[in-house]
């Protein structure tokens, strides 16, 4: 017998008593008369239970039980904050059994432990529904409208793409990356295909915690997506990387070196439009600043859970009160992770700027049970079935391609990053928003792949400046700003 089927009939016998709810089986244990009759009583229950499976769950009422040797019982979880204080289990004197009743919406799902005498904690050891998390299993509450995601499982009768491990140099961070690139069903065969791209911040948990090689194979084979490929990248310090020292270094990184790299080893479109940035949590936060910061290499982004709180929400301040950027966004969040007022107000606000934001909401907490279930809305939201790339990309004109310099706005110097197909003559300028020429920084032979250039603005004034490149008589320039 499943658990829904409590929320219908909860019938056990104990000394040929019939006791239809769990609330009534304690009242009924309350008025036994000796330790003796109530762990009788207990066990009986114990023995029913395991055939029902815990906790048991009447309506929108979920009943936690601990059987089980200690001093106290608490549960911890996503609905707490996984906070025990407040939740401990109330203990049947003279016996080992505690329980505690709480209230969830019918379609919630919810990770938890067990805290036995205030400082083991445990899975339930009565509930074989576990969920892997980011420091390990939890135990999983499903209540009875909730639905298992069917696009997580592996299904072995249906193509499946291929996977490529690599490792990408950051200069701009000064790490390497490890890399897995996800390789559509088609691409070996479709030789003159290029295909859409998504990047995940957290590649190897949403690999292994957020089953997303299984989540994209299942979605093109029912042609509820496009066919993409998906870069997966493991952060080295992802606190540093998404969210603190190192954050605008990693999103350099991410949108001139790890991108050209991709695009030159992979059959890749070129046009922002047909590339998604996504991430959780943290993720979510250096995923936005990653297109924010360079739409003209992501135009779409993806939030799972975005957390935005770190630098005082520089980058939620930076998207609502910047200048409105060609982006499209694409999120989900759970009411329990204490984010949904945040980023509910998020979506009224960059709305208002004319951005386009297909969110959901679900009753979940902060956790992978959430992310791995609402990938597949994010991906259909971005590269739906029938999407097709923008015809003409933005191919590298003439075998060169420019990219923002960093840091932009500088004070004193900053880095220009170039790149060529071949080798060639090559001519690199700054000049003053009229035109007039401030400097000429190389001009000369260039032998092909990535270049680096340092520009030293002590001695100018603050202002913006332009910078060119200039290949075979063709130019690209792009505007940087100095202030001091």
């Amino acid at each position: 017998m499943s658990r829904i089927k409590i929320a219908i009939v909860f019938l056990f016998f104990v000394f040929g008593n019939v006791f239809p709810q769990f609330q009534e089986f304690i009242q009924h244990l309350y008025q036994l008369p000796t330790v003796e009759a109530k762990n009788t009583a207990i066990d009986s229950f114990m023995t029913y239970a395991k055939t029902v499976g815990i906790p048991f769950v009447e309506g929108e009422k979920a009943n936690f039980v601990y059987f089980g040797t200690a001093t106290s019982a608490a549960i911890a979880g996503d609905f707490n904050g996984w906070n025990p204080t407040n939740t401990k289990m109330t203990n049947i004197s003279g016996t080992n059994f505690f329980f505690r009743t709480e209230t969830f919406e019918l379609d919630a799902r919810l990770d938890y432990k067990l805290v036995i005498s205030a400082q083991n904690w445990i899975l339930d050891p009565e509930n074989p529904d576990r969920i892997s998390g980011g420091f390990g299993p939890n135990s999983e509450l499903a209540m009875p409208e909730y639905i298992q995601p069917w696009e997580i499982k592996y299904n072995p009768s249906i193509p499946h793409g291929e996977r490529t491990n690599i490792t990408v140099q950051s200069i701009a961070v000064g790490r390497s990356y490890g890399v897995s690139v996800y390789l559509p069903p088609s691409y070996k065969t479709e030789t003159d295909k290029k295909y859409p791209t998504v990047y995940f911040q957290d590649g190897g948990e949403y690999i292994t915690l957020g089953s997303a090689v299984n989540i994209i194979d299942n979605l093109i084979d029912s042609n509820k997506i496009v066919e993409v490929i998906a870069v997966f990248v493991t952060p080295n310090n992802r606190n540093e990387e998404y969210a603190f020292e190192k954050r605008h270094q990693y999103a350099e990184f991410f949108a001139t070196e790890l991108v050209p790299e991709i695009d030159s080893k992979f059959r890749t479109s070129k046009n922002a439009a047909d590339r998604l940035v996504m991430g959780d949590s943290y993720g979510g936060n250096i995923s936005g600043l990653i297109s924010y910061n360079y739409p003209d290499v992501f135009a779409n982004c993806g939030l799972h859970s975005a957390a935005f709180q770190p630098n005082n929400y520089e980058v939620y301040n930076m998207i609502i009160s910047g200048d409105k950027k060609e982006i499209k966004f694409a999120g989900t969040w759970g009411t329990y992770e204490g984010l949904d007022a945040n980023l509910r107000a998020f979506d009224l606000l960059i709305s208002g700027k004319g951005y386009s934001f297909n969110w959901a909401e679900f009753h979940e907490g902060h956790s992978w049970g959430l992310w791995r279930a609402t990938t597949d809305l994010i991906l259909q939201s971005i590269f739906p079935a029938g999407f097709t790339t923008v015809g003409k990309e933005n191919e590298i004109p003439a075998g060169f391609q420019l990219l923002q310099n960093y840091p932009n706005p500088f004070n004193p110097s900053t880095t220009i990053k170039y790149s060529l197909s071949s080798e060639t003559e090559v001519k690199i300028e700054i000049t003053d928003t009229l035109g007039q020429r401030i400097k000429l920084l190389f001009d000369g032979m260039k032998s092909a792949g990535t270049h680096y250039i340092q520009f030293d603005a002590s001695n100018l004034p603050s202002g913006v400046y332009i910078y060119s490149l200039t290949v075979n008589g063709k130019t690209l320039s792009k505007k940087m700003e100095l202030i001091k």
